[in-house]
């Protein structure tokens, strides 16, 4: 039980991330209503939970790094740094500037992107908050766990977006291969059908958008 709750909850966590943080956040590749966005916001919130990332800061960054990718000026390149650890402290360090308006990007790369300030600033830097997400997910261990090492897995589901993050940017960059397959574009397939969302044209795939970026 407990190896299911903790792939399940992984699954979940990457997916949100790759759906909405990613694919529409920083890359607008997919519109849909305000009421579906805020719904799709707040599930990102509550799957993610303490390690739920800002789609501000996630959106300049990975913009940043599609800007100069693998230049000095990536925000996270593997071929800068000289472990992953150290590329994720960074990354930290420049998304939480971003994240919490403490520095300004370039112009380019803002906005576009869904703000919350309720979940983005305030419940998911709440350390109460934080604490209640770790308290709820050290309830399946108590019920479930059989051996004293699968509680080892509890503190690796309260840093899964950093854990996403160093996973994808630094093994991405140094072992993809043209053969992998994103599940996140099949599952934006169907809901395209299902008209929950409609999926950009590449004309349309671009940040900020215009009237957004005027108001």
């Amino acid at each position: 039980m407990i190896y299911a709750i903790f792939a399940a909850h992984w699954i979940a966590s990457v997916f949100f991330q790759s759906f909405f943080q990613h694919r529409y956040a920083a890359h607008r590749m997919y519109t849909m209503s305000p009421r579906t966005e805020r719904t799709l916001h707040l599930l990102t919130y509550l799957v993610q939970g303490p390690s739920y990332l800002s789609p501000r800061g996630y959106a300049i960054l990975h913009r940043q790094h599609h800007a100069f990718s693998d230049t000095d000026r990536d925000p996270h390149s593997p071929w800068n740094f000289r472990n992953a650890l150290r590329m994720m402290l960074h990354t930290k360090h420049r998304y939480d500037a971003y994240a919490y308006r403490r520095e300004e990007p370039e112009a380019r790369f803002l906005g576009g992107y869904p703000e919350w300030k309720l979940i983005d600033e305030t419940l998911s830097q709440s350390w109460a908050m934080r604490i209640a997400w770790g308290a709820l997910y050290s309830v399946p261990y108590f019920l479930f766990a059989t051996h004293a090492w699968q509680w080892a897995l509890l503190p690796v589901q309260w840093v899964l977006g950093p854990v996403h993050g160093a996973i994808v940017n630094w093994g991405g960059h140094k072992y993809a291969r043209w053969f992998e397959i994103d599940p996140t574009w099949q599952v934006m397939r169907v809901l395209a059908k299902t008209r929950v969302i409609e999926i950009s044209t590449p004309q349309k795939a671009v940040y900020p958008e215009p009237e957004r970026a005027a108001a």
